[in-house]
C-alpha cells in the first residue's frame, strides 16, 4: 500500500505560513558579500564629500587659460583689456562663495575654490 503525499515535518519547516520559503543559510551567506560590497562602494563617496575643496592655483592649466589671478590688484590691464578696477571674483555672477569669506566656489572650476579677491577673463556682472 502506497502512502499518499503528505507533507513531512521537515518540509513543513521550510515553508512559512504564507507559502513562501523561509530564508536559508545559503541565501544569507550569498547576501552578506553583496551588502559588504554596497557598504564599501558608498564609503569613499561620503569621505570625498566631506573633503574641503582646495584653493585654485594660478599655475593650474584652467586658471592660466582664463588668466586667473588670486589678487585682482595684480592683473596686468595691458595683457587683459577686459579687466576693470573693482572687478573681483566676489562680485562675479559665477562666484558661489559666501559674502565676506576669503574664498569660495566658482562655476568654472569644479572642486576648487577661488580667492574672493581674485579675477579671471570670464568675469560677469552679478545680478542685483
Amino acid at each position: 500500500m502506497t502512502r499518499p503525499n503528505h507533507p513531512t515535518a521537515s518540509s513543513s519547516l521550510n515553508r512559512s505560513v504564507q507559502g513562501r520559503p523561509l530564508p536559508t543559510r545559503r541565501l544569507w551567506l550569498l547576501s552578506v558579500p553583496v551588502l559588504a560590497l554596497g557598504a564599501w562602494a558608498v564609503g569613499p563617496r561620503r569621505a570625498q564629500a566631506q573633503m574641503p575643496a582646495s584653493l585654485l592655483e594660478e599655475s593650474d592649466p584652467g586658471a592660466q587659460g582664463l588668466a586667473y589671478r588670486a589678487d585682482a590688484a595684480k592683473v596686468d590691464p595691458a595683457k587683459n583689456p577686459s579687466y576693470q578696477a573693482g572687478r573681483t571674483c566676489a562680485n562675479c555672477s559665477l562666484y558661489a562663495g559666501e559674502p565676506g569669506q576669503p574664498q569660495g566656489g566658482c562655476a568654472l572650476f569644479y572642486g576648487k575654490e577661488v580667492a574672493a579677491a581674485g579675477w579671471c577673463n570670464a568675469w560677469e556682472r552679478k545680478a542685483g
